[in-house]
């Protein structure tokens, strides 16, 4: 009996492949458009998670590729351009700045301020 792992998310295209020259099976389906585009979004998120734990310079590249492929085939589903990129990151910066003062927020008051950060709300 084959132990399976059930990964149910978004692979690249010669993931297949590599699971055969593993010796391995697998079943894949292809997405329709809509399901692609939200398995997109998900799929950022699980190659974001994988700049944490990278050490190394090289691992970092590695990781911020992957991040940069999803990406730009969010752009791609979705018809962003770079210049639509490119505006809203100078808007972003004159309404919220940069990263040059290196500034941690420990805490701030409730001000309403609505952010799509994960809140660790200590009493």
């Amino acid at each position: 009996m084959v132990k399976k792992i059930y990964y149910n998310k978004l692979i690249r295209d010669k993931i297949p492949e590599r699971i055969i020259e593993s010796g391995g099976e697998y079943k894949v389906k292809k997405l329709k458009d809509k399901e692609f585009a939200k398995e997109l979004l998900k799929k950022v998120g699980e190659e974001t998670s994988g700049l944490l734990p990278a050490k190394t310079k090289s691992d970092i590249i590695k990781e911020l590729a992957d991040v940069i492929d999803v990406i730009k085939e969010i752009m791609k589903v979705k018809g962003i351009s770079n210049q639509e990129i490119k505006k809203q990151q100078q808007e972003n910066k004159k309404f919220k700045g940069g990263f040059k003062k290196r500034l941690f927020l420990h805490w701030s008051s409730d001000t309403g301020y609505k952010t799509n950060e994960i809140r660790h709300d200590k009493n």
